[in-house]
């Protein structure tokens, strides 16, 4: 396995990004919970920007030389990183920032980009598309490309420091489950809480329409482009996967679980009627595991990483009135 970035590297970022973000709660659920296991929910829904990626992102952007800050920054996003990066942007004084992101992004996110003064501009159908006509955007322009989770350990760093605050928060803690789109918040986690503990569980949720990161280690060939098949409301959690991830996720992560576009579609209404927290529909993957597979995922004390807080006004009108309704 390669290391591309180590514990040190994650505490590192901490220091870096203290500042500039929340130390979000880790809540026990009301519902979950039963005689044999206790469940937390590590809440990035109410991190600033309303999604964990504002510190992959503060995390790398400080770090930039003054040559690289003045010739402005760029990123391609379904929305949450998008936002993450416009916000990093703006607190460290980056004058230009602008964001690619696929058609059909909700406004909810366009808006929250463009309120934090960066420019947005939807290209491609999808994340992937989007992914290489905004590359070309913004390389012809010149600007650093702010990588969501390919290439660029300082990200993962960035993400890694949820690790450490749920092991301080709750150092019983003896399971993390986090969802997995392109792998660098599980694999940032994994890093960072089995420096603390190496004896604790890492397991990654995927949904069945986009198993990316499932198929990638299942045939030794990283997919930094996949397919989505049929409908999804995980449309932030879809796509390819990154190379760091692909390369040290094999040896931190216990197991990777696919659950149902149905069964992520009762945890978010779940999350949002019984637990009162409002979280993405992607987010709710993780607590479709724990619904699913608590056998499998094991532990007595689960952490369970809620990603993110920016709900899709579609998804959650189609959830609660259109046909997944039923």
């Amino acid at each position: 396995m390669k290391e591309w970035f180590t514990a040190q590297g994650v505490r590192d970022a901490r220091e870096r990004i203290r500042n500039y973000i929340r130390e979000t709660p880790l809540e026990e659920s009301i519902y979950l919970d039963d005689e044999d296991r206790r469940y937390f929910f590590k809440l990035e829904s109410q991190q600033l920007g309303r999604s964990f990626k504002i510190r992959g992102a503060l995390n790398t952007i400080s770090q930039l030389s003054e040559c690289e800050k003045a010739s402005g920054v760029g990123t391609v996003s379904t929305g949450n990183h998008g936002v993450a990066v416009a916000m990093a942007a703006k607190a460290l004084g980056i004058r230009d920032c602008a964001v690619v992101v696929p058609l059909g992004t909700p406004h909810a996110k366009t808006d929250r980009i463009r309120y934090y003064g960066a420019r947005s501009m939807m290209l491609g159908a999808d994340y992937d598309e989007a992914l290489t006509l905004g590359i070309n955007y913004i390389d012809r322009a010149e600007m650093f490309y702010v990588d969501p989770f390919e290439h660029d350990p300082r990200v993962y760093e960035g993400q890694g420091t949820i690790g450490f605050e749920i092991m301080e928060q709750n150092p019983r803690i003896d399971t993390i489950v986090a969802p997995i789109g392109g792998g660098g918040l599980i694999t940032g986690i994994a890093v960072a809480a089995k420096s603390v503990n190496p004896d604790v569980r890492i397991i990654g949720v995927q949904t069945k329409a986009c198993p990316a990161m499932s198929d990638a280690l299942r045939d030794g060939v990283c997919y930094s482009r996949y397919p989505t098949k049929g409908e999804t409301v995980c449309e932030a959690i879809v796509g390819g996967i990154g190379e760091i991830s692909f390369e040290m996720l094999p040896d931190l992560v216990d197991d990777i679980i696919l659950v149902s576009e149905e069964s992520i579609v009762d945890a978010f209404k779940f999350m949002i009627e019984k637990e009162q927290l409002a979280v993405e529909a992607g987010s709710a993957m993780v607590v479709a595991a724990a619904c699913e597979y608590p056998d499998r995922i094991g532990g007595r004390n689960i952490a369970l990483v809620i990603s993110g807080g920016n709900i899709d006004v579609n998804i959650l009108t189609s959830v609660f009135q259109g046909p997944l309704a039923s």
